[in-house]
């Protein structure tokens, strides 16, 4: 399986080192790696809608009513994987875990039409197998400068002084430097002079159920040498994104996979553009995947030795939303 992913990441490299744009899609575990040059994009069935690059050509019909129910699992069920991650942290063998569940959803829009109805600073729709509406960017490297914004933690923003509880929430802080660490730790993998440009930034995030604030922070460094235009190198080396595994990564690893019972595929990998020379990408979070008629929402948090099982609960919750407004 590694050989044919590596031989993935080297054509990720070869085709950005001779400037060729091409968008490419990275699931959780780094084991499909897929490439689209630009005109083999709209063949492919994908939709993208980036800030920087869209291939969306006129404005769709949109419903009028909307229905959106979902059915999230019980406290009793999520607390089983919950359990496993506070035993682990609490023996040592983590000390910030992502959990995540999937959530079934019911809806009267497609795939597609929640595409088109959503709105986000990154959205792909991939051939009626799934759809995202992230707020979240991975990695960008312009001119040779390769710049994170780790996102971790929310609140609803209707809660007054909502931007200053959740700055100064011991829990969410904590979980905030961590992911700020650890990706400064990620990056200095990859780039020299990596720096803290931004830290606990606060964005707020439009959505059809709820308002929410986000908090992230910004981390820049200045790519070594020898990863110069080796997107595919780089990428290799930083998966899976530290903002949805935890820390230590390669242990946390194991104890999601425990934890989760469940495979995330494509949800929280990443995907991203080429331009021929700069890159933008972005974590596939905020996701509704189909799974024969059923669509499921994957969507959770950060797990800390403070972690409170009925307020993890909810914020699992709180995350199954689309971004209609």
């Amino acid at each position: 399986m590694f050989s044919v992913n590596h031989q993935k990441f080297l054509e990720m490299d070869e085709l950005s080192l001779q400037k060729v744009p091409y968008f490419f899609v990275i699931d959780f575990l780094s084991e499909n790696v897929e490439i689209y040059k630009e005109d083999e994009i709209e063949k492919s069935g994908l939709l993208i809608d980036f800030q920087s690059f869209s291939t969306i050509k006129s404005n769709q019909e949109l419903l009028e009513k909307i229905e959106w129910k979902s059915f999230p699992e019980t406290l009793e069920s999520f607390k089983l994987g919950f359990e496993k991650v506070q035993k682990n942290i609490h023996l040592g063998n983590s000390y910030l875990v992502n959990y995540t569940r999937k959530t079934k959803i019911q809806t009267n829009l497609s795939l597609k039409e929640i595409f088109y109805h959503s709105n986000a600073k990154y959205k792909v729709f991939y051939k009626d197998f799934f759809v995202f509406f992230s707020p979240e960017t991975f990695v960008r490297i312009i001119d040779g400068k390769i710049l994170t914004y780790p996102m971790k933690g929310t609140i609803d923003a209707s809660v007054e002084n909502a931007a200053e509880i959740l700055k100064n929430d011991k829990k969410e802080k904590a979980e905030h430097y961590t992911v700020v660490d650890l990706l400064r730790n990620d990056l200095s993998m990859v780039a020299d002079d990596v720096k803290v440009d931004q830290f606990q930034q606060i964005d707020f995030i439009k959505t059809q159920q709820k308002d929410l604030y986000a908090m992230s922070s910004e981390i820049s460094g200045i790519l070594k040498p020898e990863f110069n235009g080796k997107l595919g190198s780089v990428m290799q080396k930083l998966l899976p994104a530290g903002s949805i595994l935890g820390a230590p990564k390669p242990k946390t690893l194991e104890i999601i996979l425990e934890a989760e019972g469940y495979d995330r595929g494509y949800y929280t990998g990443v995907c991203g553009w080429f331009d021929g020379k700069n890159v933008d990408s972005c974590v596939m979070i905020r996701f509704i995947e189909k799974e024969g008629e059923q669509l499921y929402f994957k969507s959770g948090g950060g797990i800390t030795h403070m972690s409170k099982l009925e307020d993890e609960y909810q914020e699992m919750k709180n995350k199954i939303y689309v971004p209609i407004h």
